[in-house]
């Protein structure tokens, strides 16, 4: 009885994963192990290498600054208290709510060549066009992929922060740690997997991601995401080498992710 109500608990779960997962990820599998050398004809584009390496300074200068203002901010939120914090994370969601053009407009608005902040630097003595430019580079998406990525991470890890007992920081700094030897031999310990998991989360989402870049950039900036996408929407000559390397993104957006998913399971067992 209880095998059958588990069952029937997770048919509907079962059907969506296979409708919307299994199904468009085996027909892109097919069509691109049945294009006679799609993979080959992907890695020997001149454009591939380069926007590999484009999309790894893009994940790691977004994941890195995310995490650290996300935990900074998670920090202080859990010690506000509990009508504050709940009024605090309703705000640092909003972003989450709002369209990859929004953002991308927005920023540009903000810091494009033109933009207010550019301007205000400019006055001080910056050249405005070598900052509105950099607005345009892996960097500069990075800069502004976090408007969103932070919430993320906020959002994940403050549950963890709210239900860490300050009382043990209080117990090392009395038998003579400093602040600094307690957070790093005491808090971090038991916050480090959550902390890597919200990392290779975020990592995983910004290196699939296309839509702000494509609203930012247009198709100009060289990530793996908009070279799929100009192979899709642009010359549309070549679908075996698009479905070849959807799959390419989604093999490392997965492996990001079981990565994040291996260290919390591996750190867990030697707490």
């Amino acid at each position: 009885m209880r095998v059958r109500t588990a069952a029937v608990l997770a048919a509907p779960a079962v059907l969506l994963l296979a409708a919307f997962f299994v199904l468009p990820l085996a027909a892109v599998a097919h069509d691109a192990f049945a294009g006679g050398g799609a993979f080959a004809r992907v890695l020997a584009m001149p454009a591939f290498w380069p926007s590999l390496a484009g999309s790894a300074v893009l994940t790691v200068v977004a994941s890195l600054l995310s995490v650290t203002v996300g935990v900074a901010v998670a920090l202080h939120l859990s010690r506000l208290p509990e009508r504050a914090r709940t009024l605090a994370s309703f705000v640092i969601a909003l972003p989450l709510t709002f369209s990859g053009l929004i953002v991308a407009y927005g920023f540009i608005l903000a810091y494009g060549r033109a933009g207010f902040f550019t301007q205000l630097l400019a006055f001080a003595g910056f050249d405005a066009a070598t900052l509105g430019k950099a607005l345009f580079t892996p960097v500069g998406l990075a800069f502004a992929s976090s408007y969103y990525l932070i919430p993320r991470v906020v959002m994940a890890l403050l549950p963890v922060f709210v239900n860490f007992d300050p009382a043990q920081l209080a117990a090392a700094e009395s038998l003579g740690a400093t602040r600094a030897q307690a957070l790093a031999q005491v808090m971090l310990p038991q916050v480090a997997a959550p902390i890597a998991g919200s990392a290779c989360l975020i990592a995983a989402v910004v290196f699939g991601a296309y839509g702000t870049a494509l609203a930012l950039v247009g198709t100009q900036l060289r990530i793996l995401p908009l070279q799929l996408y100009s192979l899709v929407s642009e010359t549309g000559s070549d679908f075996p080498a698009a479905a070849a390397l959807a799959l390419l993104i989604t093999a490392a957006c997965s492996s990001i992710m079981a990565a994040g998913e291996w260290f919390g399971s591996r750190h867990e067992r030697h707490l």
